[in-house]
């Protein structure tokens, strides 16, 4: 009858597990566009994102990229909130199996006041405990430990396009700063021509002093922002240095190695990005937007998990094993196991306490959706704001560069006219100011553009594709 009431108790609580809490409907994000609204750059039609730094034809650029990534503290962070995750992940899934447990016993027995002899009984036996999960409460903590997991892959991930999009910056900002460094020193060598050239005519009285003066100023003051120049790309190398931990005499001789022959063409990637489909696929390849919709997963879990708190709990213990009975110069052995107790709790009165639980588990699922929704918003302002700034720098390059030619050629019939003695000083410094300016408005443009794609490379998350759902 023992067994019967046994068999029975465990039979009801199997077929009421299936009557398992769900949570809240998880929302989707409808801020999503149709379509971008800003023009692909080269219609579309790159490389795809997951080879985008090999493809870039710059091998120097993919070591930085490497070396960063071996030493970054943020992605060793990812990396170990992953491991934190995995555990934890581990840990609620054990909740929902049998805990089984090995004991051994012995206990020694003497009565001096009566005829029974003293005795040793020694056991050893598997003890077992088990949690029905009849609300679906230990369920709901594996999937939102799931789900962190997931989160915290993506985390990892997106750690490590953080990095490649700020070594890339660097890399290309050090770049431009060397081409500025180069129209800098060219300037300040014309400038200095001058000066000496002006300073033999004035000593031989074609011109007047102050005029000498005016061209050595003027030769000062490139030579100075020469060296201001200077000065700013020995700190794009540092910050190389800081990111890579590579040697600056070793990071500096790699530069000065593959240097490109064309300084204006190095300042920007080769290859651009593929976007397949736009927006959805865009959108669900960034670990950002992956990682707040796990967040929402995890938190609709936990409104199950603390739903499931206020409804009773059954757990069942049993054991089995083996026993020795020493008594009177006689051993005694035999099996033994039992089950039970199989113990019903019931929650009456916590004063609130779980009710409460379940409002604040609703209210971090709410918040967990504002943010999701949040981030696909920026996701797509992200993205389109790339888009436009690349269009930007497709449509100015041609003016930029007829304005260079232009001012070029305008700054070297003044100067062939002032070596004749055509053309004044002051004409002069003003054709070379506005040939300085289209030269550094120049690499600055290209600057510009190589910032715009490692902008829209990350915003397009990097190449990254979502992991099939468990």
């Amino acid at each position: 009858m023992r067994n019967r009431h046994c068999a029975l108790a465990v039979a009801a609580a199997l077929a009421l597990s299936g009557c398992g809490l769900t949570g809240p409907a998880r929302q989707v994000p409808d801020e999503a566009p149709v379509q971008w609204q800003a023009p692909l750059p080269h219609g579309g039609r790159v490389t795809e994102l997951s080879g985008w730094w090999r493809s870039q034809g710059d091998p120097v650029l993919a070591q930085l990229i490497e070396a960063a990534q071996e030493v970054s503290p943020t992605i060793a962070s990812a990396r170990s909130r992953i491991g934190q995750a995995r555990a934890e992940r581990t840990a609620a899934g054990a909740a929902l199996a049998p805990a089984v447990n090995g004991v051994a016993t012995s206990t020694r027995t003497s009565q001096q006041q009566a005829e029974t002899p003293s005795n040793t009984t020694s056991q050893v036996y598997a003890q077992a405990s088990w949690e029905l999960d009849i609300f679906g409460g230990n369920r709901a903590a594996r999937d939102a430990a799931q789900a962190r997991l997931d989160s915290a892959q993506a985390g990892w991930h997106d750690a490590r396009v953080s990095v490649a999009a700020e070594t890339a910056n660097e890399y290309y900002g050090l770049r431009a700063c060397e081409q500025l460094l180069a129209v800098a020193q060219q300037d300040a060598r014309s400038r200095a021509d001058t000066a000496r050239l002006t300073e033999l005519t004035a000593k031989a009285g074609f011109q007047a002093p102050a005029t000498a003066a005016q061209a050595r100023a003027s030769a000062a003051e490139a030579n100075s922002r020469a060296i201001a120049q200077r000065a700013q790309c020995d700190v794009s190398v540092k910050a190389l240095v800081a990111l890579t931990a590579i040697d600056e005499p070793q990071l500096r001789n790699r530069l000065a190695s593959a240097a490109p022959a064309d300084a204006l063409a190095g300042l920007s990637p080769a290859q651009g990005i593929a976007l397949a489909q736009l927006p959805a696929q865009t959108l669900a390849q960034r670990p950002d937007v992956f990682t707040a919709e796990r967040e929402v997963a995890a938190a609709s879990f936990e409104v199950v998990g603390a739903r499931a708190q206020r409804f009773p709990r059954l757990t069942l213990a049993g054991a089995v094993g083996r026993g020795r009975v020493h008594v009177a110069g006689e051993n005694v052995t035999a099996n033994t196991w039992n089950i039970g107790p199989v113990q019903l709790s019931v929650p009456l009165f916590d004063a609130g306490t779980r009710r409460a639980n379940v409002d604040a588990a609703r209210d971090r699922y709410e918040a967990a959706v504002s943010s999701y929704r949040g981030t696909v918003r920026q996701a797509v302002r992200e993205v389109e704001e790339a888009l436009v700034n690349l269009q930007s720098t497709d449509e100015r390059a041609a003016d930029a560069r007829t304005a260079l030619e232009g001012y070029r050629s305008a700054f070297v019939a003044t100067e062939d006219r002032y070596k004749n003695g055509m053309a004044s000083l002051l004409e002069l410094e003003d054709a070379r100011r506005t040939r300085l300016a289209a030269e550094n408005a120049m690499v600055s443009l290209q600057r510009e553009r190589s910032a715009a794609w490692i902008a829209l490379y990350r915003a397009a998350g990097g190449g990254w594709t979502r992991p099939a759902q468990q």
